[in-house]
This record gives C-alpha cells, structure tokens and sequence, in this order.
C-alpha cells in the first residue's frame, strides 16, 4: 500500500468528536509547520543500507557474503545513489578494509574474502552507507558487529574473564586466563610472561604458572592514579623447550556505577497531570539491568512502586502535587542500590499522551494543567506525525477543555517510527511522543520444501512466496541456508531487516538487541517496544531547527555513478576552460576524454574498472600541455568513528564459536597440509624503516603498522592517513601523539619519507601503489630522532624499492612528476564473484562437504505469482539446516521468515 502523506498542501482532519477544526482559528500556523517541513523530504531524502550477510559469524580464509538493500522513502527502492560503499572495522575501530558496489535496481551483491594477512581472530564491524548519507550523523549508517575467529593456524585457545575492584586510592583487575592446545587439552604447569599496556605505556607486568587446569591467575595493579579505561593484556606462555605462544586480551574495566534515567511521556512532568514516566537501568558497560524501585515524597511516603522488564526498561504512574518533591529509590540485580531525585514537574504545561495497544488506532491524548488551560483557552494547538520526515497526518483544534482526545487510524502511517508533534498557538513545539506502527500482514514471507526431511548431499528444491492479505506480490529477496549445528544462532541477537530498516536505521545510540522485538511479536513485545520509543533517543532532525530554516548542509551529493573529477590549472594557477583531457586504464585497454569547464573543473563520468587499477589522466591533448597541472579531487571518505554496539562484542571468541571453529578446522585442513609440504625460497625482505640510516636508532617493532595494501585506492595519502592512524592525531598540518596531545603537550611528530624528514603536505603526492607500508613510533627510546629534529614520535613512510647504485639523468627525469600526467589508484568496484554451490550428480562422492553455509542466493525475485523455485544440494552434515530470506516487496513493504529443515 502507498500511504497517504502531506507534501504541499494544508489538508485539517477531523479526528475525534472532541478534537475537531474550528473555522475561526486562523491555518497559517499548520501551513507554516507542513511547508517548512515539508521541504525535508523534498530537498534532504533519508536514504537507508541494509546489508543481508549469510550467517552472523565467520573465520579466517572465509568469505563473507551479503546483499545490500538500498532505500528511501518508505523504503521503497532509492533513486538518488547508485554507489554503496561497505567499510570493515576492528575493535579499536581501524579502518581493515573498505568495498565499493555499484547499484541496480536499488541493490548490490558483494562478498569479502577473509585473507591470514589483514584478518586475524577479533571483534570486528561492518558499516555502509552512500556518498549522500555522509551529509548527516553517522549513527544512521547501517552497522553490525561480525566476530571473526582463527582456525587453520590456530595453537592457542584461551578463555578469559576479568573483575574490577576500584578503591579511592588504588585499581586491582583480577584476571583469570585458561590456556589450551588446539586439541583443547589443558596447558599445565606452564611459565606465563605478561605485561598490561595503557595509553601506549607497559604499566604493570610480571611471570606466573598455570595450574594443572591451565589456569593463570592474575591481581594487576596500574600505577596510582593512571586507573586503566582501555588497555590490553599480552601474555607469553612457554608451551615447550623454545617455543612461546602469544596471547593478548583487550581490558577494558567498568569506570562508572548502575544507572538509571527517567523520561516523563510528552517530555515532562507537569504539575496536577498523572503521567507516564519511563526508565532505563543500565550497568557500567550500557547493557539493561534489572531493577526495582520505590517512589517517595520528602516526607518518606510512598507513592508508587517500579520493577523493570525487558533489558532494564519499565514505566510507571506519577501525578505530582505543587507542595512535594519526589525521589526514587533502586535496587539494581547486583546487589547495588541508588537514589535519584526525579525531575521537577512544570507549574504550567501542556502534553501528548499516547496508548498503542490497539492495532488499528493510536490512541492520542492532550491534557493540559489548569494553569496552562486559563492561560491558553480557546488558542489553537496543532498535531503533526511524520515518519521518515515525511507528513502523514496534520490536524489542529482548539483548546476548549482540559483533555482532548483523539482516534488515528495506524493505515495512515507506514510500518516503522512516527514521531508526533504538538505545536502551540505560536507554531512552538511543546510535546513530543514516538510511536511504533506495525503492519504485520503489509508482507506475508513463506518457504516451502519438496521434502519435509533429507538426506545428506540430496537436492533439496525450495519455494518462496511473498503476498499481503489481498494479492501476490513482485519482490526482490534473498536467501541464506545454513546448517544449524555448526552456525547456532539467537534470533534475538541478529540484525534483521525489520530490526535495521524500521528500527535502529531511525534512532540514535545502542539498541540492545533489536530484533528481540521482531522475533515472534506479541503484545508484550509490542507493550515493550512502545517503552523503548520512550527511553530511546530520536534526532534525525528537530522542528525548532526547521522551523528557524535551519536545514542540513549539504557538502555532498549523490552519487549517480564512477566518476574522477577535478581541476586543471596552468602553472601559474590559472584554470584552463575547454581543455582535453583523456584517461586510461592501461591494463584494461579503457579510453575515455572530457573537456574542462569555464572553471577548469573536469569530469570523467559513469567509469567502471575494478579496485586496485591504475588510471592515468593526461592533458598533453589540450593546448599548451607542456605548462599544464593536473589537480583530481580526493574522492569522499567516512570519517573513522566509534563502534555503537561495542558492548555487543564477545570477549571469549573461542568458547563462544566452538561449533563454528571446530567445524572450519576440518574443513580447511588442507590448507595446513599445503603450508608443511610447501617448499618456499628466501623470503623477501620488505622495507622497513631499519633500512633507512636516520631512523635505525628506533626500536624494531613499531608501535603501530599500516600495511601499504590498506590504503589502496586512496588519491591522496594525507587525507587516509589522517583517518587511519592509530593513536595519533592530526591538527592543523601537524601529527600528534594522541596522549600527549589530550595532555596538552602539543609537539608534533616527524613524518619521514624514504628515510628523509618532510613536512606533513609533502606526503600528499606518495605514489601509493609504490608504498610498502607506514610504521608509526609512540616512544623514541634513545632519543635520538627526537633530539636530532625537536619532535616527539615519529611516521615513517617506507617505499616498496631503495636504489642505493647511481641514477642516470634519464632515470632521475622519470622519477620528477610531469605536469600534464597523473597517475592515479583511484578506488573501484570491488570484485565480483559467485557463490559456489556444488551439484551431486554422481552419489558416491569422496570428497568431505563441510560447508557451514549451505546456499546463498542474493537473486531471488518473485514475480506477479509471488512465487519462486530454486535448488541446492546439502552438505554431508545431519541435523536441522536454517533458511533466512529476506528482502522488499514493490511497495517498500520488508519481510523476513525463517524456515528449518531436517537432514537426516
């Protein structure tokens, strides 16, 4: 269904026998409100990502594989981007790799090879986003944590847990570490050497032995006054004569105490009205906890009684009287308790109530104090409810009573948040209230088998259908079957269309557990879902802003294809208009040419080449080429930010992933097979910074590096560097050591070049693709680089080949950069490629099938039936096997279902 919204005109509605229009009261108000937000969807669209992964987990030397669904307006398919970008980041939110995907149809299909060199066992998170969604607040970026663990090379298992004990003076982490061999046979009596790094620095270390359990014990006590926030624990245990295993754990201890909020429905507490106040009790890590409580009055009497439900949350009853103040009282599931003053209620207000438990209304409700009702009598106030920026639903009445009423139908909104809105007789917005409207039969998903069990290695045919209450319907889908004993899962944890397009892709912060809500939705969840509308923080925009004209800048706009621009200038900087310029591809054969604007500026449009090309940009065609210079745009880049759901990431990776792990160690066993009977020359010695003369005085492992790899299809090096540094920080043209810098010691740090000092600029035109790597020093130990050029820390920049025999003038001339050519590695479209899904044609095959994903199918689009048939072969595995699908109707509608089979 195409819901109905207000674009442009002012349409009233009567809504209740006691919320209805008066003729007199004066419209410009309404008009003025729908006008000025009305341009929101108009000239700043919400795009939205959602990326459908094939299963929640993975290890090393696996593919990751994924569908992206892009949308806009009522998610139906969006217009506006044919680019997706999809960015993957580790624990300390280092950017590991970055893809880019063209669009069609309003979808993408990628995957991600999980290599030994960039990959190794963590917490790991995904983002996407397009160009134009860079133009807003990140936290409506598509986000998901990916656990990653090891099991080819894997010696080592560990299990690992820590406890705080914060005292005035002093910080002791008790840490307790199981070690095993990778048969998962207990390392005894073995020598442990660790060390507790923080900010950079070992602050505390020391030796222990394990037990006969493989258990080491730890109590490290940080020097005084430096309490650890985030730091990491490396231990060295001794396995046999010679042979050490390194294990590192990240810390990072509870700073803080339980806490627990208050949100008063409509936004306050007025004086004389009973309100809904919601809460939410969170512990030191911003997980819910559990809590009960009693509210009283200053003289001790109690008022009301709370205890919370669903990840901390709750809501209770408060009417509150001029002549008392109110406190709460808790008691957290820890054992902690804490007292809280509750906010002071309003001598004169006015506020939105909502109930949402019916499915076919919202139940709405304004109620104003008796002081804001002889004050206010008669004046007009206005409701507005949009979702998505959008108006679907304007009506004003006059305030003639102290509680108005109203019914809103919920078919006039579609399925997701509705944020409702009430204006004073001055157009101010003086209540707020989200709403979560749920369609449960907009979509109706089913799956369907030949057969209701198998056998394994037997073809399984499968058959989706996607249809409302009155029609089939066109869809485009996905699908991934997985084998449930080696991929368990908990649906409550999962990221899902619903959780992400109706839910998290609309509100800012952490959500805990999103999808809890959608996992077989009942009026308790539907009951607890209006609670998080209450508690949950909602700023996509904010009607005091629109309604001043303060709009979104926009410093980007959508990307409707590849294309390289910039500027050409002549030497004296001058730009030069109506000038030809070719670009190749040499390795692709690929021509294409543009003409400069009266500004200089060029564009080279709708390219398509593979990540990692090399593109060469030549104006020798133009006239005068000799004198020309050649300036390309830094194409845009997201900024690194912080991981959202980081309380969501899993400290004990190898417990957590047992089945998966133990399951893709069998299964890629050949590769370790293939590394012992490998016979390999001379490693090749990469260039480091000890290869360089000024810089051999530093320490041989630098304190972070950046693989050369990483930074492929980047234009300009300074800008990357900036965002992928790790524990620097750049201001101003200078780099600095982020805890000095935050400590106010402001000396930069030197960057060097091939073993040569330059300034930070100078770094811009590095030829990437002849760039090794980039080693960064926090500590000079002996000082001398430091002393030598008056810095503090240093960036070396180390280049692929060092020449040390004599250059003729001929090679030194290829080597000066020429004006009118650029050589380029500019990001392209990452590679394609299919999942591989083997066919059983001869039954006495040998060969062992241990796929954990059994069948992904990014493609699978209903047609007018609504239907659609595909076959698989399953693995050798025996058990329940897992089919996902999810995806959009042709109205925007998301749909999900689960289904299980059994292979016996």
């Amino acid at each position: 269904m195409k819901y109905l919204k207000f674009v442009s005109a002012l349409i009233i509605l009567v809504i209740g026998l006691q919320f209805s229009a008066f003729s007199q009261l004066d419209t410009t108000t309404l008009t003025n409100i729908i006008n000025k937000t009305s341009k929101l969807p108009e000239l700043y669209p919400v795009e939205k990502v959602y990326l459908h992964f094939d299963k929640p987990y993975y290890s090393v030397v696996d593919t990751i594989w994924f569908k992206a669904y892009l949308t806009s307006e009522q998610n139906l398919p969006s217009l506006l981007s044919k680019i997706v970008y999809v960015d993957v980041m580790n624990s300390k939110d280092s950017l590991v790799s970055s893809l880019k995907f063209p669009v069609t149809n309003s979808v993408a299909y990628g995957n991600l090879p999980l290599d030994p060199l960039n990959f190794k066992q963590g917490n790991y998170y995904v983002r996407a986003y397009t160009v134009w969604m860079l133009n807003f607040d990140p936290d409506y970026f598509f986000t998901k944590n990916i656990a990653i663990g090891e099991a080819v090379d894997k010696e080592l298992l560990t299990h690992f847990s820590y406890d705080t004990e914060k005292t005035a003076k002093d910080q002791v982490i008790k840490a307790r570490i199981q070690y095993k061999n990778a048969d998962k046979v207990a390392y005894a009596n073995k020598t442990v050497n660790w060390k507790m790094i923080s900010s950079y620095d070992v602050v505390d270390k020391g030796k222990g032995t394990t037990d006969q359990n493989g258990v080491l014990t730890l109590n490290i006590s940080p020097r005084k006054s430096e309490a650890i926030k985030n730091g990491q624990l490396v231990t060295d245990i001794t396995v046999a004569d010679k042979e050490t295993l390194s294990a590192s754990f990240d810390i990072k201890p509870s700073t803080g105490e339980n806490d627990i909020q208050f949100f008063p429905e409509g936004g306050d507490l007025i004086l004389g009205v009973p309100t809904q106040v919601a809460f939410k009790a969170v512990n030191s890590k911003g997980l819910g906890i559990g809590s009960t409580g009693t509210v009283t009055d200053q003289d001790g009497n109690q008022i009301t009684t709370f205890t919370s439900g669903h990840a901390g949350m709750g809501a209770f009853y408060l009417n509150t009287d001029a002549a008392k103040t109110y406190k709460a009282t808790i008691s957290f599931k820890d054992g902690s308790k804490k007292t809280i003053e509750l906010p002071k209620p309003v001598a004169s207000g006015v506020t939105l109530q909502i109930n949402n438990s019916n499915p076919e209304n919202i139940s709405l409700k304004i109620v104003a104090n008796d002081a804001f009702f002889q004050q206010h009598k008669d004046k007009g106030v206005y409701i507005v409810a949009q979702n998505g920026g959008i108006i679907y639903y304007a009506a004003q009445t006059g305030l003639q009573n102290q509680v108005i009423t109203a019914k809103i139908p919920k078919a006039k909104f579609p399925s997701g948040i509705v944020q409702i809105t009430l204006f004073s007789a001055a157009g101010e917005p003086v209540s707020e209230r989200l709403v979560f409207v749920l369609h449960p039969d907009s979509l109706k998903l089913t799956v369907a088998t030949d057969l209701p069990t198998y056998k394994p290695r037997q073809k399984v045919k499968m058959t989706v259908t996607a249809k409302n209450a009155t029609e089939k319907l066109v869809g485009d889908f996905s699908v991934a079957v997985t084998d449930e004993q080696k991929v368990p899962t908990n649906e409550d944890t999962e990221t899902t269309i619903f959780s992400s397009l109706l839910l998290s892709s609309d509100l800012k912060g952490y959500i805990e557990k999103p999808n809890y809500y959608f996992n077989k939705t009942d009026d308790k969840k539907l009951a607890e879902l209006d609670i998080l509308m209450l508690t949950q923080g909602y700023r996509r925009f904010n009607y005091k802003d629109i309604l001043a004209d303060k709009y979104p800048k926009v410093n980007f706009l959508p990307e409707q294809g590849m294309n390289i621009t910039g500027t050409l200038r002549d030497r004296t900087g001058m730009p030069v208009k109506k000038a030809g310029l070719r670009l190749t591809i040499p390795e692709r054969t690929y021509s294409s040419e543009a003409l400069t604007s009266p500004s200089g500026i060029f564009n080279f449009q709708n390219l398509n080449f593979p990540d990692s090309s090399q593109v060469v940009i030549s104006a020798k065609y133009g006239s005068a080429g000799n004198n020309l210079m050649i300036m390309v745009d830094q194409a845009p880049m997201a900024a690194i930010s912080h991981n959202k759901n980081r309380a969501e990431e899993i400290q004990n990776i190898d417990s957590t992933l047992n089945n998966y792990l133990s399951n893709s160690k069998k299964q890629y066993s050949y590769m370790r097979q293939l590394k012992e009977v490998v016979i390999e020359g001379a490693p090749i010695k990469k260039v480091n910074h000890s290869d360089y003369s000024a810089l051999s005085s530093l320490s041989m492992m630098a304190d972070h590096q950046i693989d050369g790899s990483r930074f492929a299809g980047c234009n300009d090096l300074l800008s990357c560097l900036r965002t992928m540094a790790t524990g620097v920080t750049y201001d101003e043209g200078y780099f600095y050591i982020t805890r000095d810098y935050n400590a106010g010691r402001r000396t930069p740090m030197q960057v060097f070049l091939a073993g040569t000092p330059v300034d930070v600029f100078s770094i811009s035109s590095v030829n990437i693709a002849e760039m090794e790597s980039i080693e960064i020093f926090l500590k000079d130990e002996l000082g001398t680089v430091n002393r030598t050029y008056g810095t503090n820390g240093v960036i070396s920049i180390n280049m692929k080949v060092i020449k040390k025999e004599k250059m003729s003038l001929a090679d030194l001339k290829k080597l000066l950069p020429q004006n009118n050519i650029v050589t380029i590695n500019p990001k392209g479209f990452s590679k394609h490629r299919e999942f591989y899904s083997p066919k059983y044609t001869t039954p006495n095959s040998t060969a062992k099938d241990l796929r954990s994903t059994i069948y992904w199918n990014p493609r699978v689009i209903t047609d007018a039936t609504g239907t659609i048939s595909f076959d698989f072969y399953n693995a050798e595995g025996k058990g329940t096997y897992k089919a996902v699908v999810e995806g959009l109707d042709k109205n925007g509608n998301p749909g999900r279902f689960v289904y299980r089979y059994t292979v016996k």
